[in-house]
């Protein structure tokens, strides 16, 4: 694959292709720039990385499926590559771990324009770049459908100080960073047949993954509990009380809701509830919070109490129950 600004094509039945295999590994190598973390990265059977001592190794992956994730009528390929890696940092922030470097399976289809591929990269790269991440391998394959983008993330954390969903403790309260439901309310108007603005829609199309966050509240032994918000406030909600085994309280008013939009509106209860690709921060702490990290708002929305049971308060004070209603695989 050639990166440049000048990319090379290969023609097939008036198609321009991705390059071939070794063509494609070699321009991916020479966009990547090397990192400390990274001993050896594109070129052997394996990369050799360098873990801090004292540090543990933290390792995440995700899918990123065409017309699931992501389509190609909707999504510049810049926004698909940079989403890519997003979803992958913001597990690593979810542990208020480093990253270090990233891993990329790709199976692309034959008839794929290389400028895709390019800038698809364009968008990988670049936030590669701001967080300080070597792509340091992956594969590449044909595929016979659409295209399929697998990563992983590999980044260390001290010993025994990656922040866990199964920390949370009766008494807990419960937080959020930003401000939630921007990227359902995008994907609800795309959905609509409407054309929106990348720029109206930042957390959609460039969501921003909170290492710097997550790093803090390990630094300063604040979060007792964290996950990050891919599937909807209300499911990944659901998933850290399973694992801390707790019952949860949440404040329908104090949900910080979105400005989605040209017009800024505040996007409706149930996409801050329910909708997700939000990549905020969740966590639960016994601590005084600060009211806001790294420059984003933290918001307070609830409490960690006993049982097993998730309320929704509503402003009049009504009580119901709050079922997980984001996203989840397999569902019907």
């Amino acid at each position: 694959m050639v990166l440049d600004a000048h990319p090379v094509t290969a023609w097939y039945h008036g198609f321009a292709l991705p390059l071939p295999e070794r063509a494609l590994i070699a321009a991916i190598r020479r966009r990547v720039e090397p990192k400390p973390a990274v001993a050896t990265g594109i070129g052997d059977d394996c990369a050799v990385l360098r873990i801090p001592a004292g540090h543990e190794v933290l390792i995440t992956t995700d899918f990123n499926l065409e017309g699931i994730h992501f389509r190609r009528n909707w999504h510049p390929p810049e926004s698909v590559g940079y989403r890519c890696l997003a979803r992958g940092l913001s597990d690593i922030a979810a542990m208020g771990g480093n990253p270090a470097a990233a891993f990329l399976s790709l199976a692309l289809p034959p008839k794929l324009p290389q400028r895709w591929v390019d800038r698809f990269f364009d968008g990988l790269l670049k936030l590669a770049t701001e967080f300080n991440v070597t792509l340091a391998g992956g594969d590449t394959s044909q595929s016979l459908a659409g295209i399929l983008a697998d990563i992983v993330v590999v980044g260390s954390v001290p010993k025994g100080k990656a922040i866990l969903r199964s920390g949370a403790r009766r008494g807990d309260r419960i937080y959020v960073t930003g401000r939630l439901g921007e990227s359902a309310a995008a994907l609800a108007a795309l959905r609509s047949g409407k054309k929106i603005h990348a720029a109206d829609f930042p957390r959609h199309f460039t969501p921003e993954a909170r290492v710097e966050i997550g790093q803090y509240l390990r630094n300063h032994g604040l979060a007792s509990s964290m996950i990050d918000l891919s599937d909807g406030l209300s499911t990944d909600l659901s998933h850290l009380c399973q694992e801390s085994g707790v019952g949860t309280e949440i404040y329908s008013a104090a949900i910080p809701r979105a400005l989605a939009g040209k017009l800024a509106r505040e996007v409706p209860l149930a996409l801050a509830l329910h909708g997700g690709e939000d990549y905020e921060l969740l966590f639960t702490s016994s601590k005084p919070i600060p009211a806001k990290i790294a420059g984003v708002g933290v918001s307070q929305i609830g409490r960690i109490v006993r049982g097993k049971e998730l309320t929704l308060i509503s402003a009049t004070g009504a009580r119901k129950s709050l079922r997980p209603e984001g996203w989840e695989n397999f569902r019907a």
